[in-house]
């Protein structure tokens, strides 16, 4: 606020103060409507708000309470809206549920306040105008006048000079005007002297000829977006739009061609192209603004027609004139006119009509200048005028056109050349019509020829020759040529002048009486045509002149009085459609204030009544129709002429003037009456439609009481069945009825509501008309509602009438009808429910007595009032829980609850009093149960949780406390009874008990419904049911805690104490305590991906409890099926297919008994278990577990054919027996990793807390991938890096702390018969498994490091686990442990047996396909023969097998040693013939590798001791038991490659056949009958099954000279030479396949290649390939934990570039005669060192 001076006076300070306080207001009342979507954005409660102002809800009905929120959401939402065009998103309410009342459309003016803020041009050093308007782009024509800115030289406006010059309001726009295509257009008009021939550059050069107005430029702006925010609150908008320029003589369609986007003709304003004309918008609509707007100075710009409403005082005489365009001829002259046109308005005695010419908005003058276009003769101008000329001088008045010369030579010179005029009246008294007229252009070169006005003899244009008579003398004096003229358009815009004829006759019609009747029917024609508007516009005068015309001056009628009447009702119809509803408020005023007829109201009484008479038997229903539209308005005049005549006479004539008022009514009741309502149906329509405002009217002539009983006789008199449109009008003109004068008087408004509420009953139970039943409702509410006297207040006993009418009339069916609509989406819900609960809000116990008699006046007969309660209950209890309303509106929805608590008390009387009994014929159960559900709704409901809600209100905690109390009241007085409402009884009081202050009385309760129960049957079993299924739902619902768990523990187990069966009470509450700690477990992980495994554990753990330890099937069931969903969630289908088991092995195969199975009702016992075991062989179909469903089919395959004798079905399940036999030996596994998990720490969850567990891998996953998917899972665990039991510390500490290591499988016993297949073998070495190892190295002094596996011991753990795995979960907890420790050499004889089993299978496999990829082969060759990492032969001779260890040995050692012996001599036969084969199957790339494994073959053998030697030339003719090197060490990278089964694609040359089907059926002798020896008993059988299922391999041809005494020459030439005859059938190396592991090269001889992309797995060699890494465990196979300490070949691949390692595969190995092998690396073995200290893949152990 600026400071104020210190002489300021009070005038000032008022009247800035009467500016700013409306402000402020309006300010307050914006900023509501962004609060409140603020409020719903930040889930706050919606503040119900009238204006800015928040409403008390104690001071509301619910009803008005309610329609206050929908305003209050709808406002949130439109601001929503806008704020979603800017950018935002959201919603505020579900509009579905959301029903306004439809309140007519009230006519609102909008105005557009426009101020220009900057003009970024010059014009050339000229000053210059901006003519601003708006601008309808469809119909090419302004909507507003023009609002005129000026531009000094300097290029700024005069807006500088006083505040608000430069803004102007454009008024009056309707919402129809605003839903127009509008822009607003701006002319730039240069005013000065010219510049030069014809310039219109920058005005350099001399300045010449008159000052005049010449075209600049033109913009235009798209109002569209900004007029779409009309919801928002008034905010400004600044735009900026450019300026185009084009040729002068295109100037007046510029605009336009801007607009349709046609700029070729023209070009931006040179100087600043980047910048335009700014503006800023503003739209108001509050009138305290607008008058704001005003008074601070800014410009009116009317709009060019009239507003929506014309009040009978508004006076408007304004004709628009628009200076459209000229033809002039040249006249002999070498160069075309510049042409001035000068508009002015003169008298018919030639004298200028002063200030009544206005070219723009607040600029008036005596005459207007138009542009001078630059030689042109045929100037288009364009140019927009107002006449505002004296209605006294109208009639004579003429515009006149002259048209001068501006000479570019003379400075002053303006020469008149000639003229053009216009009368503003015509002949026939009506006024210029509108259109365009081109007018005669006159020749005349002297001014002061035309001060007398001789030429208005003259035609004006060619319509006007009726003149050419009397102008003879004058042709001399004004010639005119045929070619020129003058174009003009004139629009009127005028309360007093009219243009139609017909209505002028009517206005004069005393001139002419002879021509009366002729000019009514004319006029009556006239409301029918599109002319109706101007009969509207002149309401006033038409009415005056009707009413004259009705009656003679003594009150008799005249001969045109039907006419006339005829006339009035038909201009009062007119009003009523909605075109003219704006009109409406006219005619009232008019009555009030104008109308003076008083002796016409016996004749319209007596026009009515004969209507009314005539209407059945009438042929045209129309005028009846009219008529009855209009019967509001007749009686109102009727009465006011009543009112008028008794005020002149004092009253004379009233009884007659009641009579006549009675007699019209009687006619229309006998017309609402008649039988015949096919052709009277839309008069009857008509008749309802008025009949509001005719009641009103009645009343004050008849009185309040009469005129209702008159009106429930008109609303009676038609019968039930009523046409659709004729139902509606009745029920709206009951509504409206109320809403009046008979609304207030209380025995007039009793008549009525009770006929009200007859017809609002009957829509109800048909359930039609439900919207507008919902509105009349809540009008009824709201009417009852504020007729209550805050100082009379009625007693609870003192009985309402209108309430009790109400109440009994409607309540049974709107409960009824609520209950149909909730679950539905019907728009009609939230108004219908908000009136049900504003009847319930007005209702007093002496109402419900009052219900209560009339729903069972006899004792007998409960039914009516049971159907009433049940319902009611129903209802009542969905509006709680189901939220109707939307959840940000606490307001109503506490509100809602506060009436509901009221109720809650009253419907509890009925039932005490009439359905408590200890018999079910007196004791409904039923209906107990029903209202205990409604009270624990109450207590529960959301609306009341303090927790969640905290705004200002009612006290929720006090309610909810209330409701419980009350229960807890009425439950307590139900005695014996108690024991038939166990089920709901308990869970109510359950419920009860999350209320803090109510928990120990409803436990207590509880607890004596046990002892009840126990007196009465001896045991508590079904209360102790009851109490487990609540428990269950009550913790899924999320309503308990561990602190709930605890309380409830110690509170029942307080109330237990002190009964006589204390110790099964108190056993009964340890279980009920255990299974509340199980479903909080259940619950706290039933969400999220990462809870996956722990909430599959609460589940069996649930499912346990209730079939161990309560025996719940039907629970046990239900989480059978949960565990069941999680599992196939999670793609466990093995796991899946157990969990169906466990409910499959409770059934039997002869029972036909139904079930409590939710999943299948009505099924026998036997199909149940049919159909759960095709599931589950889907299940194990889909997890590739065949084996465990091959039981089940022999199962369902004797069911079929012993007992069903299906034999179709038993064909089928034949086949899929067959079909999973074939998969068991065909399809290829993977081997699921286990590993052990111990979980420590007090931060764990009490089912896995300081316990170990065994984990199922996934399929391929690591150790790597199983811990980072258990960190998912426990995301604050720490992982344990070592392997050695965790200290007290970590157990007791209160984090989470998990240990993980990989575990072996150990098969069991009796799990496979010892002649199965391989594959069956190899499934059970890894599944149906309860045992496992887990090995731990460690090392004993003494140490010898040069060979570390002479002290290599392995302390070896066996776990033994609860369940077999798979089972029905992935894990299964350890029972029992125990640890050994494995001698060196013992665990030298494991790896020892574990590499030959391997490479005897692989020999296998290769001999049977010998197609197959050969890259997994090679490498374990290499891997074996080169095999120090993990030992080997060497060390194991080194260390175990020498005379000094045999002296030292235990006998346990001594034993191994003997059998490490022969394990090498069978390891070395073994890869003998290993290497025979590798050698046939070896393709070209790979010989240089094969010829290294032979060398270092060879050296092995060199190598060996004494006694190996010997074994091995004694078992060099059969090499079965010959042992093998252990497995050597990979690192994880080679060791993936190791394992990767898809390493070569089927298009490589390792996957194509090395010969044909032909040639293995040609070479049929076996190798191995002859190189393979037999095995000790260990091995025979392996051996003997090896030699049977394998096919024989190629043979030797007879040519070969190797001889098995000479390993050295074994495999020389005769195998290159068998490679390279095979040469053909290969492929080189593609660039996308892996090679085989590169031989070592020495010298310079290397070529590098490109290096092929990384290798793939693929499933046909997983079974035989997958070498998986063990983590940290060391098992049989091999050691993989020291990154730090591999050296085997892999590293150097790993080392080499892929272009390397392609070279040295490409170049076969050269070895000289003479020249040794290059040195092998030295192989560490220092990692076994590390195994205490490393982890998994970190170099952590994990046993």
């Amino acid at each position: 606020m600026p400071q104020l001076s210190a002489n300021c006076d009070v005038v000032q300070i008022s009247q800035l103060f009467s500016r700013a306080i409306p402000a402020l207001t309006n300010w307050f009342r914006d900023l509501s409507v962004p609060t409140a979507f603020a409020d719903t954005k930040l889930a706050l409660e919606l503040v119900p708000r009238r204006g800015a102002e928040a409403v008390d809800p104690e001071e509301l009905s619910l009803v008005d309470l309610y329609r206050v929120h929908v305003e209050s959401a709808e406002r949130a939402a439109a601001w929503l809206g806008t704020m979603r065009r800017a950018g935002g998103s959201g919603s505020s309410f579900n509009s579905g549920t959301l029903t306004s009342t439809q309140t007519p459309t009230t006519a609102q003016s909008h105005y557009l306040m426009c101020s220009m803020r900057d003009f970024g041009h010059t014009a050339g050093g000229d000053e210059a105008e901006l003519l601003l308007w708006l601008h309808d782009a469809r119909r090419s024509q302004p909507l507003s006048e023009r609002f005129r800115v000026r531009i000094a030289r300097d290029g700024f406006s005069n807006y500088i000079d006083r505040l608000h010059a430069n803004s102007t309001l454009f008024a009056d726009l309707s919402a129809t005007d605003l839903s127009r295509e509008l822009w607003l257009v701006a002319w730039v008009i240069r005013v000065g002297r010219w510049s030069g021939a014809g310039s219109i550059g920058s005005g350099t050069g001399e300045r010449r000829g008159p000052v005049a107005r010449r075209p600049l430029g033109a913009g235009v702006l798209p109002l569209a977006e900004f007029l779409r925010q009309l919801e928002q609150p008034s905010m400004e908008k600044e735009y900026t739009f450019k300026v185009y320029q084009c040729e002068e003589k295109d100037f007046h369609q510029l605009h336009d061609l801007l607009i349709r986007k046609q700029t070729n003709k023209c070009n931006i304003l040179p100087g600043q192209p980047n910048y335009g004309i700014v503006v800023a918008l503003r739209l108001l609509t509050n009138q305290g603004s607008i008058s704001e707007a005003v008074a601070s100075g800014a410009t009116v710009t009317a709009k060019r027609g009239f507003p929506d409403v014309i009040m009978p005082g508004d006076v408007r005489n304004d004709l628009y004139l628009t200076l459209e365009k000229a033809e002039f001829e040249r006249g002999g002259k070498s160069t075309a006119k510049n042409v001035m046109a000068t508009v002015s308005v003169h008298d018919n005695t030639g004298q200028v009509i002063t200030d009544c010419v206005w070219g723009a908005s607040g600029i008036g003058s005596t005459s207007y200048e138009s542009l001078v276009l630059y030689h042109n003769n045929s100037p288009a101008w364009g140019e927009q005028l107002r006449l505002t000329v004296p209605l006294e001088t109208f009639t004579h008045a003429h515009v006149r056109i002259e048209f001068r010369h501006c000479s570019t030579r003379d400075k002053n010179e303006r020469k008149l050349f000639g003229f053009s005029f216009a009368r503003l009246m015509e002949p026939s008294g009506a006024t210029l019509r509108d259109g365009a007229h081109e007018l005669y252009v006159y020749k005349c070169d002297d001014p002061t020829k035309l001060t007398p006005a001789s030429y208005l003899s003259l035609p004006s244009c060619g319509n006007d020759m009726n003149r050419a008579s009397a102008s003879n003398g004058l042709v001399a004096s004004f010639p005119r040529s045929t070619k020129e003229n003058c174009t003009i358009s004139t629009v009127l815009c005028s309360t007093k002048l009219t243009q139609n004829e017909d209505l002028l006759a009517l206005l004069q019609w005393r001139a002419h009486p002879e021509k009366v009747q002729e000019t009514l029917l004319r006029v009556l024609r006239l409301g029918d045509g599109l002319s109706c508007e101007e009969l509207i516009k002149f309401l006033r005068d038409v009415l005056d002149a009707l009413f004259a015309l009705f009656s003679t001056e003594d009150g008799n009628s005249t001969p045109h009085s039907g006419t006339v009447f005829l006339v009035l009702v038909s201009i009062c119809s007119l009003l009523d459609e909605s075109r003219f509803q704006h009109f409406r408020p006219v005619l009232d005023v008019y009555i009030e204030e104008h109308f003076s007829a008083a002796l016409v109201y016996k004749g319209l009484l007596s026009s009515v009544q004969h209507c009314a008479e005539w209407a059945a038997g009438a042929e045209g229903q129309e005028p009846i129709r009219k008529c009855l539209r209009s019967l509001g308005a007749v009686f109102r005049l009727a009465v006011r002429s009543r009112c008028l005549f008794a005020r002149a006479t004092g009253g004379q004539y009233e009884d007659s003037f009641r009579r006549d008022v009675r007699a019209a009514l009687h006619a229309l009741k006998a017309l609402a009456q008649h039988p015949h309502r096919e052709h009277l149906a839309a008069a009857q329509v008509a008749l309802m439609t008025s009949w509001a405002s005719v009641a009103k009217e009645v009343s004050s002539a008849l009185g309040p009481v009469e005129a209702a009983r008159i009106s429930a006789s008109i609303l009676d008199a038609f019968a039930a069945n009523v046409p659709a449109p004729l139902a509606r009008a009745r029920l709206a003109a009951a509504q409206e009825i109320l809403k009046g004068p008979l609304g207030q008087e209380p025995e007039a408004r009793n008549i009525v509501l009770t006929t009200a509420c007859h017809h609002l009953r009957v829509h109800l139970a048909r359930r039609d008309e439900l919207s507008q039943c919902a509105d009349m409702l809540g009008e009824l509410v709201t009417l009852l509602w504020k007729k209550e006297d805050p100082e009379e207040q009625l007693d609870d006993d003192e009985l309402d009438p209108d309430v009790d009418v109400l109440c009994l009339n409607t309540l049974d069916v709107l409960v009824e009808t609520v209950l149909h609509l909730i679950g539905g989406n019907s728009p009609v819900l939230g108004s219908m429910v908000a009136g049900l609960l504003g009847v319930m809000e007005l209702l007093k116990p002496a109402h419900y007595q009052r219900l209560w008699s009339h729903l069972a006046p006899h004792p007998h007969d409960r039914k009516p009032l049971k159907d009433f309660l049940m319902r009611a209950f129903l209802v009542f209890r969905h509006l709680i829980e189901q939220d109707v309303f939307p959840s940000d509106w606490m307001v109503l929805r506490v509100q809602s609850c506060k009436v509901l608590l009221s109720a809650l008390q009253d419907l509890a009387k009925p039932l005490l009093e009439r359905f408590l009994g200890d018999e079910p014929p007196q004791f409904d159960s039923q209906l107990w149960s029903g209202y205990m559900e409604l009270g624990v709704a109450l207590v529960t409901s959301s609306a009341l949780q303090t927790e969640r809600w905290t705004g200002k209100g009612p006290d929720r905690g006090g309610m909810r406390a209330a409701a419980g109390l009350q229960v807890l009241a009425v439950w307590s007085r139900l005695g014996a009874a108690q024991l038939q409402l166990i089920g709901a009884a308990v869970g109510a009081l359950l419920e009860i008990t999350l209320v803090g202050e109510l928990r120990r009385a409803a436990l207590g309760a509880l607890v004596a419904l046990m002892a009840a129960e126990r007196a009465a049957t001896g045991s508590a079993r079904r209360t102790e049911a009851a109490l487990v299924d609540k428990l269950d739902s009550l913790v899924a619902d999320n309503k308990a805690d561990d602190h709930y768990r605890r309380l409830f523990d110690t509170v029942l187990m307080e109330r237990v104490s002190t009964e006589g069966w204390r110790e099964a009470g108190a056993a009964f509450v340890g279980c009920v305590t255990r299974l509340l700690e199980r479903l909080l477990d259940y619950r706290a992980v039933m969400q999220g991906a990462e809870h996956r495994d722990k909430r599959m554990s609460a589940t069996v753990n649930l499912l346990n409890f209730y079939k161990n330890e309560i025996d719940r099937k039907e629970m046990y069931l239900r989480y059978v099926y949960k565990l069941h969903d999680l599992h196939i969630a999670s793609d466990n289908f093995v796991e899946a297919g157990c969990t169906l088991l466990l409910y499959a092995e409770t059934l039997n195969w002869d029972s036909d008994q139904i079930g409590v199975d939710s999943e299948h009702p009505e099924t026998p016992e036997w199909k149940r278990k049919e159909a759960l075991y095709n599931q589950v062989l889907q299940y194990f179909d889909r997890g590739k577990c065949w084996e465990k469903g091959l039981p089940l089919l022999r199962e369902l395959a004797t069911l079929y054919e012993v007992k069903l004798c299906d034999y179709a079905r038993l064909a089928q399940c034949l086949r899929t027996h067959a079909t999973f036999l074939d998969s068991v030996l065909k399809e290829l596994r993977p081997e699921p990793e286990y590993f052990r998990v111990g979980f420590y720490g007090k931060g764990c969850p009490l089912f896995v807390r300081n316990k170990q567990f065994v984990y199922r891998g996934y399929e391929y996953e690591r150790i790597g991938a199983f811990t980072q998917r258990l960190q998912a899972e426990y995301v604050s665990a720490h992982i344990l890096m070592r392997n050695t039991p965790p200290d007290e510390s970590v157990i007791a500490a209160d984090g989470q702390y998990i240990q993980i290591c990989n575990v072996k499988p150990v098969a069991s016993v009796h799990s496979c018969p010892t002649n199965a297949p391989e594959q069956v073998k190899r499934f059970y070495a890894f599944n149906d498994v309860d045992t496992f190892l887990c090995d731990r190295p460690l090392h004993k002094p003494p140490i010898d490091k040069d060979n570390e596996f002479k002290s290599l011991w392995i302390e070896r753990t066996t776990l033994v686990t609860e369940n077999t795995l798979p089972n029905i979960l992935r894990w299964s907890e350890v029972i029992t442990r125990s640890v050994e420790e494995i001698p060196p050499v013992e665990f030298a004889c494991e790896t020892m047996e574990s590499t030959e089993r391997e490479l005897r299978n692989l020999i296998s496999q290769y001999t049977a396909d010998p197609t197959r990829n050969i890259n997994p082969f090679s490498m374990r060759l290499q891997g074996t023969i080169d095999a120090n990492v993990q030992g080997g032969i060497t060390k194991y001779e080194q260390a175990f097998l020498t005379a000094e260890f045999s002296r030292n040995a235990t006998p346990r050692e001594a034993t191994a040693a003997a059998k490490l012996r022969r394990l090498v001599s069978s390891q070395l036969a073994v890869l003998e013939a290993a290497l025979g084969l590798h050698g046939r199957l070896a393709p070209e790339e790979v010989k240089p590798l094969h010829r290294r494994l032979v060398e270092r073959f060879t050296q092995l053998r060199q190598n060996l001791g004494p006694g190996l030697a010997r074994a091995r030339r004694q078992l060099s003719e059969s090499i079965v038991n010959t042992p093998l090197p252990p497995v050597p060490a990979l690192d994880k990278r080679s060791h993936s490659i190791q394992q990767n089964d898809g390493y070569y694609d089927e298009s490589h040359l390792y996957n194509k056949p090395i010969y044909s089907v032909d040639d293995v059926l040609e070479q049929q002798a076996s190798i191995m009958s002859s190189s393979l020896p037999a095995s000790d008993g260990r091995e025979c059988e392996d051996a003997v099954s090896m030699i049977k299922s394998a096919p024989p391999l190629p043979c030797r041809p007879k040519s070969d000279p190797r001889s098995p005494t000479r390993p050295e020459k074994i495999y020389r030439d005769p195998v290159d030479e068998e490679v390279e005859t095979r040469r053909h059938s290969r492929a080189s190396w593609s660039e996308h396949d892996a090679p085989p592991l590169p031989p070592r090269v020495s010298g310079e001889k290397k070529s590098w290649g490109e290096a092929p992309a990384v290798p793939r797995r693929a499933a046909r060699s997983a079974a035989v390939t997958d070498e998986r890494d063990s983590g940290v465990s060391i098992d049989a196979h091999a050691y993989t934990n020291a990154d730090d300490h591999r050296h085997n070949d892999l590293d150097l691949v790993e080392s080499l570039r892929y272009d390397e390692i392609i070279s040295m595969m490409s170049e076969p190995l050269r070895v000289d005669e003479g020249e040794t092998p290059p040195p092998i690396p030295p192989k560490g073995l220092g990692h076994l060192s590390s195994f205490d200290s490393g982890h998994h893949e970190n170099g952590e152990s994990h046993c």
